[in-house]
């Protein structure tokens, strides 16, 4: 155990490596989806932001507006342009095409990029998460702290015939996931969701939810959940783990113990000191994960 934590807290410092260098030595191909642009939300997309951002916002309207999925708190929405996902997979592919050097999402997924090492959390996942995503969340998630997603990990995952072709059952280390079908033209690689991680039940009963391109599925991380085999062609979609401190700093999701923290560099894995030591900018690792 020790070996593993004394790895995984070497995690942080390769990474911070790994993105002093894809900065001053990677060329980008479309420099303009570094920044986040209205131009690539789905119109419905910002009219469902301009519904939760109203006054008059409650969680049944919001229902007019997403795809609900049985009572597991799974919902569809739009999000992207097909431009933009077009666009975004072009750069993506360019950047595994590089020399530069790569450190892949988590260690069920071997193909994907780190976002935070290709420069894009400042530029383009937080002000996703804050202005666009959290009023959504606020509505659908007020339980698991979706009105203050503070920080957030994200990555995209690429499935193909001769690389990774599917995931298996898992939860995530976050409050609430969101995960968007990016493209490219691919076959079956259905989602499916089970029971949430704490409350389990003796046969699990699993649904099944067509990813479609450019739109997301909103769930809780603790819903258990995995993807089915693609049959053909070659999928990317971009994850956004997104977590509440408020939430976590009370019990870690993961080992659901009290978190023990250690420094870290960025978000960590969403933990913050407490309230009296005034650092809440200061985000750390839970020192069992």
């Amino acid at each position: 155990i020790e070996a593993e934590v004394q790895r995984r807290k070497q995690l942080i410092h390769q990474s911070a490596e790994r993105k002093a260098i894809i900065s001053k030595c990677y060329k980008r191909k479309h420099p303009e989806v570094y920044i986040l642009q209205d131009s690539f939300l789905a119109p419905d997309f910002l009219e469902i932001v301009r519904y939760c951002t109203s006054p008059d916002a409650h969680p049944h309207g919001l229902l007019r507006y997403i795809e609900s999925f049985s009572d597991k708190r799974i919902y569809r929405l739009p999000v992207f342009t097909e431009e933009f996902c077009q666009a975004f997979v072009d750069e993506l592919e360019n950047f595994e095409q590089s020399d530069m050097p790569k450190g892949r999402p988590n260690t069920m997924n071997n193909y994907g990029v780190l976002l935070n090492e290709l420069g894009m959390d400042e530029t383009f996942i937080t002000p996703l998460r804050e202005k666009y995503l959290q009023p959504i969340t606020a509505l659908l998630y007020p339980d698991v702290g979706g009105a203050c997603l503070d920080s957030h990990k994200a990555f995209v995952v690429k499935y193909s015939l001769h690389e990774d072709l599917d995931l298996s059952s898992h939860y995530d280390n976050a409050e609430v996931t969101l995960n968007v079908s990016l493209g490219k033209d691919f076959t079956e690689g259905n989602l499916y969701f089970g029971d949430f991680s704490q409350d389990p039940t003796p046969v699990p009963k699993y649904i099944e939810i067509e990813h479609v391109g450019a739109q997301g599925l909103l769930h809780r991380g603790g819903q258990i959940h995995g993807a089915l085999p693609i049959a053909s062609g070659e999928r990317w979609n971009l994850i956004i783990w997104m977590r509440s401190s408020a939430v976590r700093n009370q019990l870690c999701p993961m080992c659901n113990k009290k978190p023990e923290l250690v420094e870290a560099e960025g978000f960590g894995d969403g933990f913050t000191e407490s309230p009296e030591d005034d650092v809440p900018e200061t985000v750390n690792l839970c020192s069992l994960w």
